[in-house]
């Protein structure tokens, strides 16, 4: 069973503006002629890298709500120009709008089970994909979806 990861998407408004960001990163690495892959640099190396690569995804929290998630590829430690130890989590470029849940805020990444993590919309829930995110959020927010 994969086990995933869940992180706060710092600086995002919205599953639409998180998109936007990896387009432009991706249009950025094409120019650069760089793998069509999206990283992101963490400072803490997961130790359960083997169960996370097997099916496992990076559940993004936006505004207070854990929003969507992207499957994540591999998990690439390294050492950076300053000797400290990081790690790139390389993900599909996909974003997965998942059912919406409120979630504290919480410093670095955390480890989510698979029977913790939430529904992608559109898994029986197709009324709910439709809806514009602002709406999501305020009906999962009164406990209503």
């Amino acid at each position: 069973m994969a086990l995933h990861l869940i992180k706060l998407c710092v600086g995002a408004e919205s599953i639409r503006d998180l998109e936007e960001w990896i387009e432009e990163r991706m249009r950025e690495r094409r120019r650069q002629k760089l793998p069509q892959e999206q990283l992101h640099t963490t400072r803490m190396v997961p130790k359960r890298v083997a169960e996370i690569l097997d099916g496992g995804s990076l559940y993004w929290v936006i505004k207070g709500q854990l929003a969507c998630r992207q499957r994540l590829v591999d998990i690439r430690p390294f050492t950076d120009g300053e000797g400290i130890s990081r790690c790139h989590l390389v993900m599909e470029p996909l974003v997965v709008p998942v059912s919406p849940r409120p979630y504290r805020p919480f410093q670095g990444w955390r480890y989510l089970t698979a029977k913790d993590a939430p529904p992608d919309l559109g898994d029986g829930s197709a009324s709910a994909a439709e809806m514009p995110e602002e709406l999501r959020r305020e009906l999962a927010s009164l406990g209503l979806l």
